[in-house]
């Protein structure tokens, strides 16, 4: 019984010993020189100002816009199987669809109206 998880075992063992090479091979071949300019923290392309700057605090705004991405963007993921078999699954499946796409939209709304799109 315990022969059949043998593969398993074998297969994270293996990616357990690449993780690491990768690492040390990493550690060895990177290039080690850093300066003031490196070291700084930078937050979206711009220099920091102000006291948050050298304490690496964000904005949790930054967040909401990037979760509500990774939410609209895998909901609209279940669309593609949707469509490829639109024509077997019939009139049931068109509704429910639109009933998914509803709940989105009042998603959209919501997050929309309590201002987690807007950028500044």
């Amino acid at each position: 019984m315990l022969l059949s998880y043998l593969p398993v075992l074998v297969i994270i063992g293996f990616v357990t010993f690449l993780a690491v090479a990768v690492f040390f091979i990493n550690s060895i071949v990177s290039p080690k020189n850093p300066y003031k300019d490196k070291l700084s923290p930078w937050e979206c392309g711009m220099e920091p100002i102000g006291n948050d700057a050298n304490t690496g605090h964000f904005k949790v705004h930054f967040f909401i816009i990037a979760i509500l991405f990774i939410i609209f963007d895998a909901e609209t993921l279940y669309l593609f199987p949707w469509a490829v078999v639109f024509r077997e699954l019939g009139i049931v499946a068109f509704v429910e669809m639109f009933i998914f796409i509803g709940i989105l939209l009042i998603g959209f709304i919501y997050a929309w109206v309590k201002g987690a799109l807007e950028w500044l």
